[in-house]
């Protein structure tokens, strides 16, 4: 018989629905604040590319918290489970990569479309309708998927913590985050970004001091590393060297490496979120963000993992685990359910209400930026494109907020759908390369190659999809004999497809471009594209459109400064990309995989220090950093409240033009510095 969830719920209700409003709430007020004191209207701009104006250390703690997904520590967590120490790190390696390679899409993405908004309007100005059209099916799959994901991990997660019902969390999660999401766009993403990465960080920090060094039952290294022998010796690890979880060796963890790879590359690639991200950023910014984030995001799957899967493994066969005397049932290892197990064992209540505060933050905040990413597909690529040109800032707004509130409804009923289909988090994790993969390719060369013609990259990513269904499914039922939710769930049907979708356009590409004519794209359509007008806001709101930050004009001197620098980020971000990717997939992992090394004690201890030591370095460059740079706006910002409260001076409103000439600088938090002295 089950045990009784370790809370109550009451308390999933209160974090569900309190914490969600709570964060409303608060980004009211931010943008209330950066628009009273900081000159922030919230034009379709700011609420689509935070006027293009967001630093490195906030970018890097954006993409951090956009790539914890609840997938990133629950399933993370299941792969350490059924694997072992290389569970966590060929999920923390092969999901790293991408975001080191996504830095160098991101400096040409601003380099060459630097008003685009999303990254189908760039496939647009180079091919037209109809490969715009088959990339937002691809774009939107992806953004389906991952909110799934999302909201089925969480709900799981909620439901076995406090036994709240899952359809209610399925609908009641998404709240908080509709609500914050409209009131301040992507700029109160990237806040609330911050706020739950801040949080995230502490808990597995305070999960992991508790596994190994001040637990009573666990306590250290060396007696997790005794209970994790044990543990091989009752049931030895198939594909493992010598059976054992403490080795890198391991054949079906190097089958989810594959896979991970895989699908990972479709959801950064395919992802607006994260070309919504590097659009955000400051073209300075956006090099020195991606790469902090992307190695700052390394160390939380690693080391989450490397704790909460392996404290289960060493914890199962003591009473305070909650399968005991049993092992974990393999679906809810699927379902994401390894960590808050463990969490349970390790700390009691306060385990499970650190782990519910866990995974609410992963949740939302990964959700947050997938709202966005869809109403900027929505709101551009197919209603200011297809139904209203001319459409007005207000317009623009409206269908931002519509479509942020749409597209919330619509995934909290799929998701209960996917729910009583049973159709696990796990099963979407390693799914969603065989649907979206197959646009990786196609979509990464209209940036990088000139030649790559209309026929390869309209035609590649619908027949990669096709060729990665028939692989699938094809294995499926070979390997299970029939066609279930168990047999295509498996390891090597999920191989097949991930491989075939990822892999496939680079052979239809060149086919295709080099068979019907190569282009000569000269890349000038990408640079007509324009920004919104936003005119009628600023003029009800009674500020000048260019003292908007992000809306002034730039002259041609700063354009070609800006030119350069994207220039010189280029080619570093080539650079650290080779250099990362050598690293982090072969100097590092394979001579410990091809070697057959089983840990030692000591080689252990050194194995989990590392990881705290990198999530230390994590936590300074994602949570002390941005407050470094954006110490100036706020200790601005800070004052005018002050002088405000106490009556000393009302904000002034000062008219762009007029004020860039008489302060000599443009930036809100300037102008108003030097009014201030003159006054």
């Amino acid at each position: 018989m089950a045990k009784a969830p370790p809370l109550s719920q009451a308390v999933g209700y209160g974090v569900v629905i309190g914490l969600g409003l709570f964060f409303a709430l608060t980004m009211t007020l931010t943008t209330f604040i950066l628009k009273r004191y900081n000159r922030e209207v919230q034009t379709s701009e700011m609420f689509s590319t935070a006027g293009r104006t967001v630093k490195s250390g906030l970018v890097a703690s954006a993409v951090v918290s956009s790539w914890t997904w609840a997938a990133t520590l629950l399933q993370s967590s299941g792969v350490a489970y059924n694997y072992g120490v290389s569970g966590p790190f060929w999920y923390a390696s092969g999901a790293t990569v991408q975001i080191i390679l996504f830095a160098t899409i991101a400096i040409e993405l601003k380099k060459r479309a630097p008003n685009a908004h999303t990254f189908l309007e760039v496939i647009r100005a180079r091919y037209g309708t109809i490969t715009h059209g088959v990339f937002i099916v691809f774009g939107l799959m992806t953004n389906i998927l991952v909110t799934a994901m999302l909201l089925t991990g969480g709900s799981a997660v909620v439901t076995s913590l406090t036994g709240m019902s899952t359809v209610a969390a399925c609908f009641l999660l998404p709240v908080g985050v509709v609500l914050y999401t409209m009131f301040g766009g992507i700029k109160a993403t990237f806040l609330t970004d911050y706020a739950h990465t801040v949080v995230i960080l502490i808990i597995i920090f305070i999960f992991s001091f508790t596994a190994y060094a001040t637990s009573d039952i666990l306590g250290s290294p060396s007696k997790v590393y005794d209970l994790l022998t044990e543990a091989a010796q009752r049931h030895p690890v198939e594909g493992n060297s010598e059976g054992s979880y403490l080795t890198m060796r391991s054949k079906e963890g190097a089958i989810f490496f594959v896979i991970n790879i895989v699908g990972n590359f479709g959801t950064v690639f395919c992802d607006n979120g994260y070309y919504n991200k590097a659009i955000a950023a400051s073209p300075v910014h956006a090099l020195p963000g991606y790469i902090m984030g992307g190695l700052s995001w390394f160390a939380i799957p690693w080391l989450a993992a490397t704790t909460m899967g392996l404290a289960a493994l060493a914890l199962e066969t003591n009473p305070v685990f909650p399968s005991y005397p049993n092992r974990m049932d393999p679906a809810d290892v699927s379902a994401g359910l390894v960590l808050p197990d463990a969490a349970v064992a390790l700390l009691g209540k306060g385990g499970a209400a650190a782990t519910l505060l866990l995974i609410f933050m992963a949740v939302t905040s990964a959700m947050s930026a997938e709202l966005i990413a869809v109403s900027s597909i929505f709101t551009y690529d197919i209603y200011q494109t297809y139904f209203n040109p001319q459409a007005s800032g207000k317009k623009l707004i409206y269908m931002a907020h519509s479509c942020v509130c749409g597209f919330a409804l619509i995934m909290a009923a799929f998701s209960t759908g996917l729910y009583y289909a049973g159709i696990s988090m796990g099963y979407l994790y390693l799914m969603m390369g065989v649907i979206i993969s197959s646009s990786v390719l196609p979509a990464t060369l209209t940036l990088l190659w000139s030649r790559q013609n209309f026929w390869a990259v309209t035609l590649s990513p619908p027949l990669g999809l096709v060729c990665a269904l028939i692989a699938w499914l094809v294995t499926a039922k070979q390997e299970g004999g029939d066609l279930s939710v168990a047999s295509t769930g498996a390891n090597y049907p999920m191989l097949a497809g991930n491989v075939v979708a990822l892999l496939s356009p680079g052979i239809f590409i060149p086919v295709l471009t080099y068979a019907l004519g190569a282009d000569k794209y000269d890349w000038v359509s990408m640079r007509a594209i324009r920004k919104g007008d936003d005119a009628d806001i600023a003029a009800s709101a009674g500020v000048d459109l260019e003292e908007i930050p992000g809306e002034s004009h730039i002259d041609a001197e700063a354009e070609a400064k800006e030119e350069a620098q994207l220039l010189r980020a280029g080619k570093i971000a080539r650079i650290m990309t080779v250099v990362m990717t050598l690293c982090l997939l072969i100097l590092w992992p394979m001579p410990m995989y091809g070697s057959g090394y089983v840990f030692s004690k000591p080689f252990f201890t050194g194995w989990v220090s590392v990881g705290i030591l990198w999530l230390f370095v994590s936590s300074f460059c994602v949570g002390l950093y941005p407050l470094w740079e954006g110490r100036h706006t706020m200790a601005h910002t800070f004052k005018s409240i002050f002088l405000d409260i106490t009556g000393k001076r009302k904000p002034v409103t000062v008219r762009g033009q007029h004020a860039a000439q008489e302060t000599g600088s443009s930036t809100p938090v300037e102008i108003s510095e030097k009014m201030d002295e003159k006054k």
